[in-house]
């Protein structure tokens, strides 16, 4: 399950590739952060946005999570406004707690 909801039957090639790809990160985390980070807004994305989304792509998964969960400082060439907006949209990943009688 991808948690998809967008139908990319009406994107571009390139659109349906990098959508695939944002929800087939290898780590959970990441689908769900770049997975609904692109599904919110791949279509309405100029090519220059989607280059700049492919670059932050190519980087690997275990940085990714660092910096948009702010585990880590963010590198100089990440401080873009497309990264911002992708840090804006992270899932809350806080874990669940439980009361005493052990439910949640």
């Amino acid at each position: 399950m991808t948690g998809l909801i967008l139908s990319s039957a009406d994107l571009d090639p390139r659109r349906r590739r990098i959508l695939f790809r944002c929800w087939h990160r290898g780590i959970r985390e990441m689908d769900l952060m770049l997975g609904q980070f692109a599904e919110a807004e791949i279509g309405t994305m100029d090519e220059a946005t989607l280059d700049e989304l492919e670059r932050i792509m190519a980087e690997e998964d275990q940085d990714l999570i660092k910096w948009i969960t702010e585990a880590a400082p963010v590198p100089d060439h990440l401080k873009t406004p497309l990264f911002e907006r992708i840090m804006a949209c992270r899932p809350d990943f806080s874990p669940v707690t439980m009361d005493t009688a052990g439910r949640s």
